[in-house]
C-alpha cells in the first residue's frame, strides 16, 4: 500500500490488490451450488464499505433491497423508496466491490411504482439499476408480474422473483404476517411460483412462508433459486437485512433473525459466521426461525 493510500482520511477500503480466489460469482454458478447442494448466502447492502465487508466474508449475493426505505431513511415502510434513491445505493454498493476487486453477484430492488404500470415502464427502470451496476433486478408479487418478467428476461435482464410477503404491498396483505397458511394460500403460491420460473426468473425470495411449503416450492424449481428469510431451511438459500444480522435494528427483531454479532467481535466475523451458518445448515433453527 503506497504511502497516499495508506494516509487517505475515512479509509474505509483497501486497494484492490490482489486478485481474491474467488471466481465471479454468476447465474451459472449459483446453478453449480445448488446442483451439488450447497447453499447459497444472500444479504443486503447499501453502501460501499459493508458491500466490500460481506464480499470478503464469503456472501455470494448482495441485495440492494428497498429494506433501505426502513434503516438508512427511517421509513415506515419501504413503499416511499425512489428509483433515483435505489440507482444511488446500487452505484455506491458496486463501487465498493470494484475497489476491492470484489466477486459478489448485485441484486438491485425495483422498488414500489416503478414497474406497477406497464411492461415497458419496468424495462425502463431495470435498465437504469443495470446501468447503476446490478447484475439482476428483483420485483414483488406473482399473477400480473409473470409476463413482465418474461418481457425483461427476453430482453436480457436477468430476474429474481418475490412471493410471500411482500414489503411493498404489506397494507393490502394487512401487515407483516406468514402468507400461504391455507390450502388454497398455499396453492396460489405454488402456482405463482411456476408461472415466475416458466416465465424466466432465475431466483425467487420467499419471505415468511411455512417451512414446508417454501420445501415443496423449491422442490418444485429446478430452474429458479429459492432463497428463504422467515421460511425455513429448505430452501437453496438465505438472506437476511443486514442490520438485523448483526443486531442494530431500531425495532424488536422478527423471529426469523439471529444476531450473530453476539459472540464476535467485528461486522466481518460475524458476516463470516452468517455463511458458515448458512453452509452448514445451522442458520435457520426450524425451531426458532422458522413457522
Amino acid at each position: 500500500m503506497s504511502e497516499a493510500t495508506a494516509s487517505t482520511p475515512y479509509g474505509t477500503l483497501p486497494t484492490a490488490s490482489p486478485l481474491p480466489p474467488r471466481k465471479p460469482v454468476s447465474l451459472p454458478r449459483l446453478h453449480e451450488l445448488r446442483q451439488r447442494g450447497e447453499k447459497i448466502t444472500m444479504l443486503t447492502a447499501y453502501d460501499a464499505t459493508f458491500a466490500a465487508v460481506a464480499d470478503s466474508a464469503g456472501v455470494e449475493c448482495l441485495l440492494v433491497g428497498d429494506s433501505l426505505g426502513m434503516v438508512c431513511q427511517g421509513l415506515s415502510s419501504t413503499v416511499g423508496v425512489s428509483l433515483e434513491t435505489m440507482c444511488y445505493h446500487t452505484q455506491s454498493v458496486t463501487r465498493g466491490l470494484r475497489r476491492v476487486q470484489g466477486t459478489a453477484w448485485v441484486i438491485g430492488d425495483l422498488p414500489f411504482g416503478s414497474y406497477q404500470e406497464s411492461r415497458e415502464q419496468a424495462m425502463r427502470s431495470a435498465i437504469a439499476l443495470m446501468h447503476a451496476g446490478a447484475h439482476m433486478v428483483k420485483l414483488e408479487g406473482g399473477g400480473w408480474t409473470a409476463e413482465v418478467v418474461r418481457f425483461l428476461v427476453e430482453r436480457g435482464i436477468p430476474v429474481c422473483a418475490h412471493l410471500g410477503l411482500t414489503p411493498q404491498t404489506v397494507h393490502a396483505l394487512g401487515g407483516y404476517r406468514v402468507q400461504g397458511r391455507s390450502e388454497a394460500d398455499a396453492q396460489r403460491l405454488q402456482a405463482h411460483a411456476l408461472e415466475l420460473q416458466d416465465a424466466g426468473a432465475s431466483m425467487l425470495v420467499l419471505e415468511m412462508v411455512p417451512a414446508s411449503l417454501a420445501s415443496a416450492i423449491t422442490a418444485q424449481l429446478p430452474h429458479c433459486h429459492s432463497i428463504g428469510i422467515g421460511s425455513g431451511a429448505g430452501t437453496a438459500g438465505q438472506v437476511l437485512v443486514m442490520h438485523d444480522m448483526l443486531g442494530v435494528n431500531l425495532g424488536k427483531a422478527p423471529k426469523f433473525v439471529r444476531n450473530f454479532m453476539d459472540g464476535h467481535s467485528s461486522v466481518a466475523a460475524a458476516m463470516a459466521a452468517y455463511v458458515r451458518a448458512v453452509k452448514d445448515g445451522s442458520f435457520p433453527d426450524p425451531a426458532l426461525h422458522a413457522w
